[in-house]
């Protein structure tokens, strides 16, 4: 069977290598606001102020902000999936079944942590756990699919 969707095994490696970092600082910049003086990146950066258009202020703006959290994120995002869809070095029908499974499995239980975050979390809470939910699949999926591959 050929597979074409998947990246070279080699990928994984530089995923991993990318992934524990970015995911360690990313984690201290954002639960802890931790700015290293190292990495202070303030830019020019363009946002949107409001989804409603006012004569007074505009749609858009400038403001100066520090992108470390930006940069994280994406790193988390480009690492993840270099890790979770990277091919194995031996690529069978049985390895792409358990990397099927696993990827239902992470789709259900963030759903359904999502489902609980609808109904009991509210506020400023729930914003964080949206900023979450944008990596957990992605997380849950690579967790189960090396624990079910390191128990095969």
């Amino acid at each position: 069977m050929k597979i074409n969707y998947l990246f070279p095994n080699k990928f994984k490696k530089i995923g991993w290598f990318i992934l524990f970092p970015s995911l360690i600082l990313g984690l201290a910049v954002l639960i802890l606001e931790y700015e290293p003086i190292f990495l202070d990146v303030n830019l020019p950066t363009v946002f949107i102020d409001d989804f409603e258009f006012s004569s007074s202020k505009g749609l858009f703006g400038f403001v100066n902000n520090n992108i470390l959290n930006e940069i994280f994120g994406i790193l988390i995002i480009i690492s993840s999936l270099f890790v979770a869809f990277s091919k194995e070095k031996l690529e069978d029908e049985y390895i792409s079944k358990i990397r099927l499974e696993s990827l239902v499995w992470a789709v259900y239980v963030n759903y359904g942590i999502l489902l609980f975050s609808f109904l009991f979390i509210f506020d400023f809470s729930f914003l964080w756990v949206m900023i979450f939910n944008m990596f957990t699949v992605l997380l849950f999926f690579i967790i189960r699919f090396n624990w079910q591959i390191s128990k095969l």
